[in-house]
C-alpha cells in the first residue's frame, strides 16, 4: 500500500520519457560545439538529465531489476555527478549521454511502459 499522497511509480517512468523526449529536442540538429555554444540549451539539458535520474530513484527495485536494459545504476549516478557538480561535468560525456544513451534509453523506457499497461 502507497503512502497518502505518493505517486503511483509508473507516473514517474512517463516523466522520465517525457524529460528523455525533451532532451532530444532541445538537442536536435545541433552539433557538439554549437551544444556547449548555447547555454540555454546546454543548461536546460543538463537540467533534464538530472530529472531522468530523480525520476529514476522512484522506481521500485523490483521494476528496476526487472528491466536489466536500462541502466538504472548509471542514471542514477549520472544525475547524482550533475546535481552535485564537485566531480566536474564534462561536456564530451554529457553530448555523447545526449546522442548514444538518450535514444536507446527511450526505447527501453517506452517499451517498459508498454509491457506495464499490458499487463
Amino acid at each position: 500500500m502507497s503512502e497518502p499522497g505518493a505517486r503511483q511509480w509508473s507516473f514517474y517512468l512517463d516523466d522520465m520519457i517525457r524529460f528523455a523526449n525533451k532532451v532530444q529536442a532541445y538537442t536536435d540538429g545541433l552539433d557538439f560545439a554549437s551544444f556547449v555554444a548555447n547555454e540555454l540549451v546546454y543548461d536546460a539539458t543538463l537540467r533534464n538529465l538530472e530529472l531522468i535520474g530523480e525520476a529514476a530513484t522512484h522506481i521500485p527495485e523490483q521494476v528496476r531489476s526487472s528491466s536489466p536494459k536500462i541502466p538504472w545504476r548509471m542514471i542514477i549516478a549520472t544525475r547524482n555527478r550533475l546535481i552535485h557538480g564537485y566531480l566536474g561535468i564534462d561536456q564530451e560525456t554529457v553530448w555523447s549521454i545526449v546522442r548514444e544513451e538518450i535514444p536507446e534509453l527511450l526505447r527501453e523506457l517506452e517499451a517498459l511502459r508498454e509491457q506495464c499497461r499490458t499487463l
